[in-house]
């Protein structure tokens, strides 16, 4: 009899307990969502990713909170078509914007109206929707401008075009014009012929009073105050270090005099300065001072250990333009090439991820991922703490949301990139092996095919530098990453890709 009482003692405290967790599961309020997207980062501009020269403490110390990603891509390796894979989740061979496309005289082309997007998901599970800095995805009154899409505050640059320069007349705060600079500072020009170039007195002109990076950080701020007890997703697409080189002098002093620091004149596009080097690694600090206070807002609200933070950037470093030495601060960490190019150096992101109490601290994924698995992986963790079905848009992207909690999981089929920019490129990564083609416009130019390109294949396991390409040697498995590149591309007649689309 005393067995038979203990056995339903126990057995009715496990249904308890299980109901307890339930019930838990039931009521747990929903996470926050922090998505921090650099602009031109490279990875080895982090000190987590082996800078020794630029101080990022804050971006080290979330690295050192969460997961450290080695192999994640972003969307596509210049800006508004790495922004629509995020956007959509889907990746560059069927999303809606594969390239940068300018319209006059702000702004960039529009996504189609009714576009499924992160945005427009989260805002549909109750989230509060919140972006600050560069949009990049719909000029002014488009279908998809940021008010258009779904987002309840936008504060920022429409245009990723006025976004070159920090001292605009200008920020959109939501649809209104704020003029924040009466005296503005374009992103481009030159010195006058015959300047001084030792007188730092003569770079002065490029400098402006209200610094937009500032200005939108507040602003974002502000947002997590006025929020704190409800649901957001706080997207900050930052303009750092996006060139042109401008940061106030209280950050530039922090740098110069440091190295040897040649003055950069203009002649490479954007604004001239007296100490580029010093003025790339102080952009890139204070930055990294804005990320430290709204993790340390975060923890004074009490909300920091429901939110999930990721860090990344758009692309792989800058190519050396405006005064930006990629080479002498190692930005790349050693990957091959830069931004525009689908080589790793100008495709494979930083990535951190930070959810405390479900990812782990100090911990590192060598798993394959890109943009578009953002959008299932949060639809995912929302869906799975509201308990609710709630349809989901068909995308590209794979929920990662396994690989978070460290768990195991599958590794990905494929990670398919294209661009009709930069020459026309294409590239597919499948576990260690990456395919890449370059020249698709050079091609087509000569009367060529398609089977008149040639596919390079590397190991990245072995060969992570891409230094030996050995499609000669491994002919089936080129065969089999070609044949997926030709499977993933999908017409588009704004975006045609030269010899993969009809005449």
């Amino acid at each position: 009899m005393r067995k038979v009482f203990l056995s339903f003692l126990l057995c009715s405290l496990a249904v308890s307990l299980t109901s307890f967790a339930f019930a838990s599961t039931q009521t747990e309020k929903l996470p926050n969502i922090v998505f921090i997207l650099a602009d031109d980062l490279g990875r080895g501009d982090l000190g987590c990713y082996g800078q020794t020269k630029i101080k990022t403490p804050n971006i080290d110390s979330l690295a050192a909170s969460g997961m450290k990603f080695t192999r994640h891509y972003s969307g596509n390796n210049v800006c508004a078509p790495s922004r629509a894979v995020l956007m959509t989740g889907m990746h560059p061979g069927h999303c809606v914007i594969r390239n940068n496309s300018e319209v006059q005289p702000e702004g960039q082309r529009a996504m189609p109206e009714n576009t499924p997007t992160l945005v427009g998901e989260l805002k549909k599970r109750g989230y509060v929707v919140g972006g600050f800095g560069k949009w990049g995805l719909g000029y002014p009154g488009s279908v998809s401008s940021p008010t258009r899409i779904g987002f309840d505050k936008f504060f920022g640059y429409n245009c990723q075009r006025v976004a070159h320069s920090f001292y605009p007349e200008y920020l959109w705060d939501n649809d209104t014009k704020v003029i924040i600079n009466e005296h503005p500072v374009p992103g481009h020009g030159k010195l006058p012929e015959g300047a001084d170039v030792t007188d730092v007195s003569v770079f002065k002109k490029f400098q402006g009073q209200n610094y937009s990076s500032d200005i939108i950080n507040a602003k974002l701020l502000e947002f997590v105050e006025e929020n704190a007890e409800k649901p957001f997703f706080l997207y900050w697409p930052t303009t750092v270090p996006h060139v042109a080189l401008q940061v106030p002098e209280d950050s530039l002093k922090e740098y110069e005099g440091l190295w040897d620091d040649p003055p950069y004149l203009g002649n490479n596009g954007y604004v001239p300065h007296h100490a580029p080097r010093a003025a790339y690694a102080a952009m890139i600090t204070r930055f990294d001072r804005a990320v430290g206070k709204l993790i340390a807002l975060l923890k004074e609200k009490g909300i920091y250990g429901n939110t999930i933070i990721v860090f990344t950037s758009d692309n792989g470093a800058t190519h050396d333009a405006g005064g930006v030495d990629s080479n002498f601060f190692n930005s790349t960490g050693g990957l091959r090439s830069r931004k525009g190019n689908m080589y790793e150096g100008g495709i494979c992101a930083p990535c951190i991820v930070v959810w405390k109490g479900k990812v782990v601290a100090g911990s590192t994924t060598d798993r394959v991922s890109g943009f578009e698995d953002w959008m299932p992986t949060f639809l995912d963790i929302v869906d799975t703490a509201s308990q609710k079905a709630v349809d989901k848009p068909k995308v590209d992207g794979i929920s990662i949301l396994p690989t978070l909690l460290g768990k195991k999981q599958e590794p990905r089929p494929f990670l398919y990139r294209e661009s009709s920019g930069y020459g026309g490129q294409q590239t597919v990564i499948v576990g260690d092996w990456k395919a890449v083609r370059t020249e698709l416009q050079k091609a087509a130019r000569q009367n060529k095919t398609i089977k008149d390109v040639k596919t390079e294949l590397y190991n990245l396991a072995e060969d992570l530098f891409e230094t030996n390409d050995v499609a000669a040697k491994f002919p089936e498995k080129l065969r089999e990453l070609e044949e997926i590149m030709a499977r993933e591309h999908v017409y588009n007649e704004v975006f045609p890709m030269p010899l993969l689309d009809p005449k």
